[in-house]
């Protein structure tokens, strides 16, 4: 086998394991974003669905909570749609959307701490498959 067919296996297929880790990415920010959508709706439509803690330093309303959930879901829902498209902006802004997304489900720990901590963990996986794939070429 030549040097140059190896190189373009090992290339054809470094392109396609990055493929399918943009597409795990976008699905999972699709998901997370529904998710965070009706974490959202719970929110704003029954204001004690979640626990109200008495001395947390970032207290909001949960209906605060809700809005933030719900708008932030759609962003994020409609971004990793457009991973799928390919589009050349959405790998940066994705990054930053779910970098925030990680933020604020870390401020909602004390309202309803193992769903935060699963999404953020899933967030920080969304992170590492977006920036593992990053070649600079999407600035």
């Amino acid at each position: 086998m030549s040097t140059n067919s190896m190189t373009r296996t090992t290339g054809g297929t470094r392109q396609h394991v990055a493929s399918g880790v943009v597409l795990f990415a976008g699905t999972m920010m699709i998901l997370i974003g529904v998710f965070q959508f009706f974490v959202g709706i719970g929110a704003i439509a029954k204001d004690d669905v979640y626990l109200n803690t008495p001395n947390y330093v970032l207290k909001f309303d949960t209906t605060a909570w809700g809005w933030i959930h719900l708008v932030l879901g759609v962003i994020v829902a409609v971004t990793g749609y457009f991973l799928f498209t390919g589009a050349s902006w959405a790998r940066m802004v994705a990054i930053g959307l779910v970098a925030l997304q990680a933020f604020a489900n870390f401020f909602f720990l004390p309202y309803y701490p193992l769903w935060a901590l699963i999404i953020v963990a899933v967030d920080i996986v969304v992170i590492w498959a977006l920036a593992v794939t990053f070649t600079g070429e999407e600035i």
